[in-house]
């Protein structure tokens, strides 16, 4: 009979962290012991505190819906919730639901290791504590591992250094020369918020993105009791869509109607708002179909040159590649560049060469002074935090071995060779709105873990099975346009690293089937090796 000191661990406290320590104290009735480096719950909603940081799903969908009272009583008050906003929604679960108590702050986790004799798993962290547990969760988040780029002589640089992924509490930018790299979803909402303080803004553009309007704006207590009133066929139909945005998403195809009528539908759906809405809700095959994709990218192509008034810095923003990377969506994107505090460097013309101790040095000899400089370069997604572990399964092999051609999963939940560990967010989990995907898969873990529990055995999923879902996952994405670009979401922003499928692209509804499918037909793709007798302290 073995000994534990909890059930289970979780490994992070954001989204799927909380609600995966819920799951499995107050429902499965377990111990458990929740982990987090950061001083404070909130996963990647803690970290990213950098100017203008807003989730860009809309804010009555960017939540839990697992309990009808929270849906309920919470409220809010504009149409996409800001950095402070959803920190402070999820402090409070965390305090509705009395999960603090199980959580430990300011500790990371540094080791895992499955032992194959008891069927365990012995946790140790950066401040030296070994603990183990009967299973194990990993909800490290999809963004959270920063990507700081490899430019020559960054160390001199004697102005501050900011990451969006890890801002400082206090910054003061009123008044300073500022540059930013990186233009994807974090740079373009922190370029809006900055330029207006800064003494003078450079944006270093390497690879211009498309970006259509947020559409945010303050929402009266009149609109959004509706909602509320509404929220059980609201959910019904998020849990029933592909990427679980809260808006139908369109069946039309794009060259089935008039070019009048898909200047119309582009224009309405500009307005509206959203860059999900705009791949998903205008017509049905913008990211499947090269003519309805450069339909789309032409119609917001013809944006930037109508609001950009600069023509050469208009230029320099255009893209002229696929429209298939991330949707995105900022208000006053393309506008801030015509703010005469601000301009632009090309680096496909001209490369940063160098870091001096005062600024950036391009390719054309230009030496951009700076006071502080901004990496918007995002993460090395995914896998990149699983990989910075001393993860071990079976036979003591490491998660790198593993995955040295690609990460690989189960469902996006479980790998093989690492018995009773399970993740959320793993690779070749749902694209898709992340709440009710992190809910879909939370269910998910609960109840193979619930079956191993039942049958007294250790699970984990077989390579075949673990194969088969990749190839779907790859299948799935070669499909589309996605992978015709290079986008984070294959791991091409990371030098070196393998480009591959990271994402089930077959949306929710399809993916929580899959998971209906597993448990009804009693868990085909699982391997449950039964264990001696064990106990816990």
């Amino acid at each position: 009979m073995t000994t534990v000191d909890y059930d289970a661990v979780v490994i992070g406290a954001g989204f799927g962290g909380i609600y995966m320590l819920r799951k499995l104290r107050d429902e499965l009735g377990l111990t458990v012991r929740g982990y987090d480096r950061a001083h404070g719950v909130g996963g990647t909603w803690y970290w990213n505190r950098y100017p203008g940081a807003l989730s860009d799903t809309e804010a009555f969908v960017y939540r839990y819906s697992f309990d009808q009272d929270l849906l309920q009583e919470y409220d809010w008050s504009t149409r996409y919730l800001r950095q402070p906003d959803i920190l402070a929604y999820l402090e409070h679960v965390v305090d509705r639901f009395d999960l603090r108590k199980d959580i430990q702050l300011g500790t990371g986790v540094t080791a895992a290791a499955f032992d194959e004799d008891t069927h365990t798993w012995t946790i140790t962290t950066d401040r030296g504590e070994t603990v183990t547990a009967t299973y194990l969760v990993t909800a490290l988040g999809l963004l959270s591992k920063v990507n700081i780029p490899d430019i020559p002589g960054l160390d001199s640089f004697e102005g501050e250094i900011l990451h969006t992924g890890a801002w400082p509490d206090e910054h003061d930018l009123r008044g300073k020369r500022v540059g930013v790299m990186g233009v994807g979803s974090s740079g373009q909402q922190v370029i809006s918020a900055v330029a207006p303080e800064a003494g003078h803004l450079t944006v270093f553009m390497r690879t211009p993105q498309y970006c259509v309007p947020s559409g945010d704006r303050p929402l009266t207590p009149d609109e959004v009791e509706p909602v509320k009133r509404n929220f059980g066929a609201i959910w019904e139909q998020v849990r029933g869509s592909a990427v679980a945005f809260g808006f139908e998403e369109s069946t039309v195809p794009a060259m089935s109607v008039s070019e009048e009528e898909r200047q119309r539908v582009f224009q309405e759906n500009w307005d509206i708002g959203g860059g999900f809405r705009f791949m998903f809700g205008t017509f049905s095959d913008i990211a499947t179909d090269p003519r309805a994709n450069e339909a789309a990218a032409a119609f917001i192509r013809a944006k930037i040159k109508e609001i950009v008034k600069d023509p050469e810095t208009a230029r320099i923003l255009t893209p002229t590649d696929l429209y298939a990377r991330r949707p995105l969506c900022s208000n006053h994107y393309y506008e801030t560049f015509n703010r005469d505090n601000v301009s632009v460097a090309d680096l496909r013309t001209h490369p940063v060469v160098e870091a001096t101790p005062a600024g950036l040095k391009t390719g054309d000899g230009k030496l951009h002074e700076l006071d502080v400089l901004i990496l918007a370069t995002g993460f090395d997604a995914v896998d990149g935090n699983y990989l910075a572990l001393d993860l071990r399964g079976r036979g003591g092999r490491t998660i790198n071995e593993a995955w040295r051609d690609a990460p690989a999963s189960y469902l996006g939940i479980t790998t093989a060779g690492f018995p009773n560990m399970f993740m959320i967010l793993g690779p070749n989990g749902p694209f898709t709105n992340l709440p009710p995907s992190i809910e879909a898969q939370v269910e998910g873990i609960a109840r193979p873990v619930g079956e191993s529990r039942a049958r007294g055995a250790a699970v984990e999923p077989s390579a075949e099975a673990q194969r088969a879902w990749t190839e779907t996952c790859h299948a799935i994405a070669d499909a589309t346009l996605f992978p015709k670009v290079d986008s984070w979401i294959f791991g091409a922003n990371i030098p070196g690293k393998t480009r591959t499928v990271m994402f089930y692209m077959g949306g929710l509804a399809n993916y929580r089937a899959q998971l209906a499918d597993v448990e009804r037909d009693g868990y085909p793709g699982f391997d449950f090796t039964p264990v001696p007798d064990r106990a816990r302290t």
